[in-house]
């Protein structure tokens, strides 16, 4: 008797066991520790260095790493289900983005396209040139970044010389082209192109300083002072034209070019009193100068 209950005992114990152990089956400690960890979205799904990008999910960390192709990535984590980092400067192309939790846990990987980083053109200085300018007058300066060694300045579509300063300057001469507006662009080694920026070609003649030069019998001379002059230039004055090619029979008023800077005009006044007049600089496409006033005979 006393040997069958023993046994029996025995027997309950061993299925109260059993059915314990099935019931609460023993779990890993990271799973005890950790939920799942998992990527719901990705924003944006491609983008260009320096970009950031957001990913939402479950089973963030603060430990918790990103991985772009080899290249691991710091985090930033806000309340365990969002993630931010920032892409590095690399080769354009797929990569496989993924997670890695502090308890080596990893995502799934996704194809992120990382694209060509674009230059950005941002200002000009200066921004006008005049068609008289020379040398390192000429010389322009643009402004932005995100420039790469070997970055080229084109100039209405077509490559020109430049001079690469930083990754946010390069400076060019302006060429000796038709004058107006013009479109200036950075193209980045990978192809990666700017937007435009404006460069105005100034050939609008400007009078800037009338003096007395020579003093002969019958005439005298007036040296005219500015820029964008041209040999084919004429000389408005008081309503009356001189120009710079042969001078007409009868007419004793001329106008010498001497340089884009400079016009001499030979002036046969009436009579050697002081009166007001006005000049005016027009060259051969229309532009016309300001009117300049002054007392002269």
């Amino acid at each position: 008797m006393y040997r069958t209950l023993t046994a029996a005992l025995v027997v309950s114990v061993l299925l109260a066991s059993a059915a314990v152990s099935q019931a609460a089956p023993i779990r890993k400690a990271s799973e005890a520790r950790f939920p799942t960890l998992s990527v719901l979205s990705i924003i944006p799904a491609q983008g260009e260095p320096g970009m950031t990008v957001t990913l939402n999910g479950t089973g963030f960390t603060e430990a918790t790493t990103a991985f772009l192709g080899s290249h691991e990535l710091p985090t930033e984590v806000v309340g365990g289900k969002i993630l931010t980092l920032v892409l590095p400067d690399l080769p354009s192309g797929v990569y496989a983005l993924y997670l890695k939790r502090e308890d080596g846990t990893t995502s799934k990987a996704y194809n992120f396209v990382l694209q060509p980083q674009k230059p950005v053109a941002t200002s000009l200085f200066p921004d006008t040139v005049s068609s008289c300018a020379a040398g390192r007058e000429r010389e322009v300066v643009l402004s932005g970044a995100n420039f790469q060694t070997g970055a080229r300045v084109l100039l209405d579509g077509a490559a020109i010389g430049s001079r690469f300063i930083s990754a946010s300057a390069i400076a060019f001469l302006a060429p000796q082209i038709a004058p107006g507006l013009h479109q200036v662009q950075v193209r980045n080694p990978s192809d990666a192109l700017s937007g435009a920026l404006a460069l105005f070609l100034d050939s609008r003649p400007e009078i800037q300083s009338v003096a007395v030069g020579n003093e002969y019998v019958s005439y005298y001379e007036l040296i005219i002072t500015g820029r964008n002059f041209q040999q084919t230039s004429t000389l408005v004055v008081d309503g009356n034209r001189v120009g710079t090619g042969m001078q007409v029979v009868g007419e004793r008023e001329q106008l010498i070019y001497q340089g884009c800077n400079q016009l001499l005009y030979q002036r046969h006044p009436y009579d050697p009193s002081l009166k007001s007049i006005r000049l005016q600089v027009v060259n051969q496409g229309g532009e016309e100068s300001n009117v300049f006033s002054m007392s002269a005979p």
